[in-house]
This record gives structure tokens, C-alpha cells and sequence, in this order.
């Protein structure tokens, strides 16, 4: 007999996707360069040439066991090692390998910080607008995902609505900085004022509330804005990356946990790592892709274009009217609809071939989400699109 949790699935699919699809049928129509397609957070600009070099000379130099065989449950120890000192350097925490393991991806890594720190029916906090896959990689560990309500004025934390949710059943609190949908980067104001609420509930209730970091658009931030390091705040954090978007690298599915040194019990949640990874089958990354970040951990792709891109439509948007929060990073932007139902509203600049993806689906009802990792060239021929369903539709 089917698992019926499963199957009950089927009919909430993700919306981002069914929109890509829809976009990938409609460009077999009329040609895929005049759809404008807003709707999938696939990285469009090329990996490093560094990245590309290191896979070439290791094909050709390396043998085969290494290149392709199994790596240790945790992870290579020299990447580690590598990662580890990267990390060091950069934010200057005492990282060592031991506070590292390699994992397939940010969904890999977030999949064993979950059941690091939770038991069936505890209770995970997520702010709202919050990546809508959380929902089934919380939920599905037996833990509850619960969302904080949206401060939709600067899109930082609801602190308010935070505390009055913030009960002994949390175990933990997943935040996500650069944002996604809204591009917004925590400020350290706001940083350290989670981490004082934190601290104090902790010893409140009797027990560690840990921080989950996803970080995976850590390197896309744009000039002038400050995006301070998470683990710094709080010393009961656990960082979670993916080389996903920094190296335009998505489909290589690499990435890590890495548990700040001044955790309680640090070095044994990685070794549990490794044994979450016996239950979940979420476990050893390809070998070549671990060495070939090793050696660009200090690279990342040309993220320039995504901040020509933010700028385009951040000032477009504006002049037709729309309110937005300016994104500090990432390739998102999320302005408000000019109607209450943001999915009637991106329904509707479909006739425009506007590829949109309501807000709903990110706990802000009334919002929309852009994804401007496309080329330049087509967010400049997008506009004309945009002001065309605004002008007709709307005014």
C-alpha cells in the first residue's frame, strides 16, 4: 500500500516549478527568449573558469578511485580541513574540521541539522517570507515548521510575533539571510537582538534553542550593504551552505554543515551527522565535486550581473508603483501586488508572458516573487512587458 502522506503531496506541488514548466512549454510556442521567465532561482551566469580548470586537470591527471569513489562518511578531511580555515579566515571563529561536514547541497545540510536538534513533534520557527520548501523538509522529519508572521514594512524580524511564538516546544530557529524571496539582508541590529531573545528563553526553558543558518546566497550581496556573520551572534548556531549560487554550481549538489566551535557538544554533532546520513541516504558527495571547491573557496562566479539586474527592476518597479523593500542581495525581488490576490494578479501577467510567482506560497499573501537570475538583455526587453500589463491591466 502507498504511503498516503505522500500521495496526499501530489496535489500541492511546488508552484515555482509548475510556473517553470509552464514557462519551458510557452518558449516551445513562441520561442523561449520572449518569455520572460522570473519564476526558478537557477543561477545564470557562468561557474568560475578557476572551477572549470581544477575539474579538467583533475579528469586528466587523477585515477579513477579517487576521482569517483566513495569519500568518508563526513566528508574528505582535506576539504574539511580547507573549509574550515576558509571559514576561520573569513569570520574569524576557530573552525576546524571537526565543526565541518560535506553535505549534498543546502537541502542536504538543513536535512541533518533538523535531526541534529529535534525530535517528533518539536516545534522549528521560520520568519515569514520563508523559502516554501521548508515546510516539507521540517515537516516530513516529524518536527512542526511554524511561521512567524512578516514585518512587511522592512522585512527583518517580527519580533513581537517572534517572542509570543518563541515557546518551550522550539527547539529551533531557521533563518535564512540574504532571503529569500525578498532579497532583504538581516542587519546585525537585528542579528543581535534575536540572539539576546535566544539566550534568554534558552535558560528560561531549560534547554539549548538552536539557530539553523541557511546561507546559500551568503556571496551575493550587493554595494553598500552589510551582511554580518550569523555565527558570531550565537554560539549555539549551525551554518548551513551550499556553493550553489557563489559558483553558479546548482545541479553539482555541494555544500556543508558547519557547527560554530563554541557550540555545546560541537565536535559530536558532526560525528552525528555521519549517522543521521545512515537513516536519510543523504550522504557522501561526489568525490570530484568536494575537491574542485576545495581549491575555489575564496572564487565565485561573476554575481555582478545579478545587482545590474536588481537595479533595473527595483527602479522600474518603483516608477509604476509598486511597493517594495530594495533587496541587499540575492536575485530576488518581491514587490507587493497592485491587487489583494497576488495569484490572480500573476495569473493575469501571464497574458503578458510574465512568468510571476505569487506570494502565497512564501507566507506573504498579497506579494510576488521575482527571480532576475536571466540575462541582462532580457530583463531590459521584460520591462516594456511589465509596463504594458500595469498601463492595460491596472490603469
Amino acid at each position: 500500500m502507498l504511503v498516503q502522506k505522500y500521495k496526499d503531496m501530489l496535489s500541492g506541488k511546488s508552484v515555482i516549478r509548475e510556473l517553470s514548466e509552464f514557462a519551458t512549454a510557452r518558449g516551445q510556442e513562441i520561442g523561449y527568449e520572449n518569455v520572460f521567465d522570473y519564476s526558478l532561482g537557477n543561477p545564470s551566469v557562468p561557474a568560475p573558469r578557476e572551477f572549470t580548470d581544477e575539474m579538467i586537470r583533475m579528469l586528466t591527471q587523477m585515477g579513477t578511485n579517487e576521482l569517483h569513489g566513495y569519500s568518508p562518511s563526513l566528508g574528505i578531511t582535506g576539504v574539511r580541513e580547507a573549509v574550515a580555515t576558509s571559514l576561520e579566515k573569513r569570520f574569524g571563529l576557530p573552525y576546524r574540521k571537526e565543526h565541518i561536514f560535506m553535505a549534498v547541497g543546502a537541502a542536504g545540510a538543513l536535512a541533518h541539522a533538523f535531526r541534529l536538534v529535534t525530535e517528533p513533534g518539536d516545534e522549528i520557527l521560520t520568519f515569514a517570507p520563508y523559502f516554501p520548501e521548508y515546510g516539507p523538509y521540517v515537516n516530513l522529519t516529524g518536527a512542526v515548521l511554524k511561521v512567524v508572521p512578516p514585518d512587511t514594512e522592512s522585512f527583518q524580524i517580527h519580533f513581537a510575533k517572534f517572542e509570543e511564538m518563541l515557546t518551550e516546544k522550539v527547539m529551533a530557529v531557521l533563518i535564512n539571510t540574504p532571503n529569500n524571496p525578498s532579497g532583504v539582508v538581516y542587519s546585525a541590529e537585528t542579528l543581535e537582538r534575536m540572539a539576546d531573545l535566544l539566550r534568554k528563553k534558552s535558560a528560561e526553558y531549560g534547554h539549548t534553542i538552536y539557530l539553523i543558518s541557511d546561507e546559500p546566497y551568503r556571496e551575493i550581496v550587493f554595494q553598500g550593504v552589510d551582511a554580518p556573520c550569523v555565527s558570531a551572534f550565537y554560539d549555539d548556531t549551525i551554518m548551513c551552505y551550499s556553493f550553489s549560487k557563489s559558483l553558479s554550481i546548482p545541479g553539482e549538489r555541494i555544500g556543508y554543515v558547519a557547527v560554530n566551535p563554541a557550540c555545546r557538544d560541537a565536535e559530536d554533532m558532526v560525528y552525528m551527522c555521519g549517522q543521521i546520513s545512515r537513516g536519510i541516504g543523504h550522504n557522501c558527495p561526489p568525490s570530484i565535486i568536494q575537491m574542485a571547491v576545495a581549491k575555489v573557496l575564496d572564487k565565485t562566479a561573476d554575481l555582478s550581473v545579478y545587482e545590474t539586474n536588481m537595479n533595473l527592476l527595483y527602479h522600474e518597479m518603483t516608477e509604476l508603483g509598486f511597493t517594495c523593500v530594495k533587496p541587499g542581495g540575492t536575485f530576488y525581488i518581491f514587490p507587493r501586488a497592485l491587487e489583494e490576490d497576488a495569484k490572480e494578479f500573476c495569473r493575469k501577467a501571464l497574458q503578458y508572458d510574465l512568468i510571476l510567482v505569487p506570494g502565497d506560497t512564501f507566507g506573504a499573501p498579497g506579494y510576488f516573487r521575482m527571480a532576475y537570475c536571466i540575462d541582462t538583455e532580457k530583463v531590459e526587453r521584460s520591462l516594456e512587458a511589465l509596463r504594458r500589463f500595469v498601463k492595460e491591466i491596472y490603469r
